[in-house]
């Protein structure tokens, strides 16, 4: 699989299909860290409720984000077991990767949104559920 230059060097060829495999990996591992902190800004709405001013909006953004890319991993795997030297599965696996892309970009899209109306207050929730949990303390 090595091919000797003229200076006496050697070239490896390009593994396309080991490539792809790599790529696929390092994309699924980019996917796990967004799929955590996606987790981590539901956590947060959740504990907020109706105090936080577009509840329902980021409650929706969130979700669909997270089921996009549960969606887009499940797409990883399958994209990952084709063999790309191998026509009929090539085809298959440009398909599947010009989805992906699509996938990723409205991943990328709604979390930009999310962003936009924000997690400002992070420490805020905390503040007043402890808050919340010591007047009913006293009441009791």
């Amino acid at each position: 699989m090595a091919a000797i230059l003229a200076g006496g060097t050697e070239n490896k060829l390009l593994d396309a299909n080991r490539y792809a495999t790599k790529k696929t990996i390092a994309q699924g591992m980019l996917d796990i860290a967004l799929l955590t902190a996606n987790a981590s800004q539901l956590k947060y709405i959740l504990q907020v409720g109706d105090r936080h001013e577009f509840y329902s909006l980021m409650l929706g953004l969130i979700t669909t984000s997270i089921i996009l890319q549960v969606c887009v991993g499940v797409l990883f795997i399958i994209i990952g077991g084709l063999n790309i030297n191998n026509p009929p599965d090539c085809s298959t696996a440009i398909i599947l990767n010009d989805i992906i892309v699509i996938m990723i970009f409205l991943i990328s899209l709604d979390n930009i949104i999310i962003s936009g109306f924000g997690m400002e207050h992070s420490n805020q929730p905390l503040k007043l559920l402890s808050y919340s949990k010591v007047a009913n303390s006293t009441r009791k």
